[in-house]
């Protein structure tokens, strides 16, 4: 250690070296990063105003939403900034600061998709008491729960990430700071860090998706036993779009936190990273809209009565 400078500022790779590719990117993904807010937000604006919506299952896509907004603005506002300024230097305290909202938002979205896999076993195997056993009560004490123990799980991550000193002068293989890239340009022993990743891992993101896959055994028999052809398009559609944001988030986490990462795999570790960082918010408001008939329907009935405002 005698020997090596301990570094204070770290440097981003980025997603390209080329000049010529700064402002292309630039514009893409801060059309991407305004499409995920508005899509997001008019969600959130549906939820809120359309009283056929004020359902558990919309309280938790509402949450959803919310995480999502926060969840893209941890890494795309200061990916923009870096495209626009070509500067890519970030101080340690800030990147352990981004990790840290990073895996805050990052598992509270796993662990609500977690609550919303109950909620539809509750909603389609248990109807009769659907209302008792999900009130606004019990929905409210789940999501603060969520966010509260999240909350102590990123700052675990961060605690140990203060204990390491990083002394090498490579970039970050990355356009944000993530743990494992992080970690690969830490001179200190990086064991115990290595371990929580797989440890709190397994509890926290293998634990949510064993509870968001496992009611849909049930559900899947029950929805075939359904007599009507609508309330089976109904509940599959329902359950379809929620699979579909399931499987595309953790194909991507999976991919680049647990698989080894080598050097020859940095163009496809960032691939990943936009992926689940910044194109799986803005394609969760997509999916849950293009088939979800409920807001589709909320949808039209607010543009029919913006319409007669403006009459």
């Amino acid at each position: 250690m005698e020997n090596q400078t301990i570094e204070y500022m770290l440097v981003l790779a980025g997603l390209s070296d080329l000049p010529s590719l700064q402002l292309p990117l630039f514009l893409v993904f801060l059309l991407i990063y305004l499409l995920t807010l508005t899509g997001n937000l008019l969600i959130l604006l549906l939820i809120f105003t359309d009283s056929h919506l004020h359902t558990p299952m919309y309280f938790f896509l509402g949450t959803l939403a919310c995480l999502d907004m926060g969840y893209s603005s941890v890494t795309v506002p200061r990916m923009l900034f870096d495209l626009l300024t070509r500067k890519r230097i970030i101080s340690v305290p800030a990147c352990i600061t981004q990790i840290y909202f990073f895996i805050y938002f990052a598992t509270s979205e796993i662990i609500v998709l977690a609550v919303m896999s109950y909620d539809r076993y509750i909603a389609i195997c248990r109807p009769l008491h659907y209302m008792q056993i999900m009130s606004w009560k019990t929905c409210v004490q789940v999501v603060s729960g969520v966010l509260v123990l999240d909350a102590v799980y990123s700052l675990v991550h961060t605690l140990f990430l203060n204990n390491l000193i990083f002394c090498k002068s490579e970039a970050l293989q990355s356009f944000f700071c993530e743990l494992p890239q992080l970690l690969q340009i830490s001179c200190s022993d990086i064991l115990i860090n290595v371990l929580l990743i797989f440890l709190l891992g397994l509890l926290f993101a293998v634990g949510p998706l064993g509870v968001t896959l496992y009611p849909y055994i049930t559900i899947i028999r029950t929805v075939l036993k359904i007599p009507s052809k609508n309330m089976r398009s109904k509940a599959f559609s329902t359950c379809s779009s929620h699979l579909t944001v399931v499987f595309i988030l953790y194909s991507t986490i999976t991919f680049n936190y647990f698989l080894p990462n080598a050097k020859d795999h940095y163009t496809k570790d960032k691939v990943t990273s936009v992926f689940y960082a910044i194109l799986t918010p803005f394609l969760n408001p997509l999916i849950y809209s293009l088939k979800n008939q409920e807001i589709k329907t909320s949808l039209r009935r607010t543009l029919y009565k913006l319409q007669i405002l403006r009459g």
